[in-house]
């Protein structure tokens, strides 16, 4: 009986980590979700209709040269990383009210995190 429970055990581990690491992040469909962001958003230094985002991981909000933030992100004070880039993403009005980017957000989690790591490798 024991053995069978230790089994049992040994099988539920495994397949916990099985499913753990198929949610981990993926930068390659974090690319193909920021193909929603690409209109505005380059992955340079570059500015469009939103400020380039190469090196946006550690960045401080509303500090690429050249470009015109609004009031809310210049003075929102915010280091872009994992936790702040996730609440940005989920919903932009509630993590810096009055910025002006007209994007409602991303509710799917696995989405944000796969962008997130994407991002987190352009520099």
């Amino acid at each position: 009986m024991k053995a069978f429970n230790l089994l049992s055990v040994l099988l539920v581990a495994g397949s916990i980590g099985v499913v753990a690491s198929a949610h981990a992040q993926n930068a390659a469909h974090g690319a193909q979700v920021f193909e929603s962001c690409a209109p505005c958003h380059a992955t340079n230094g570059e500015n469009g209709a939103g400020p380039g985002l190469g090196g946006i991981v550690g960045r401080k909000s509303g500090s690429v040269t050249g470009f015109r933030y609004s009031k809310a992100m210049k003075s929102a004070n915010i280091v872009w990383n994992e936790k702040s880039l996730d609440a940005y993403l989920a919903a932009p009005q509630e993590a810096v009210p009055g910025n002006v980017m007209p994007f409602s957000g991303i509710e799917d989690v696995r989405e944000r995190k796969d962008l997130i790591a994407y991002l987190e490798t352009l520099k």
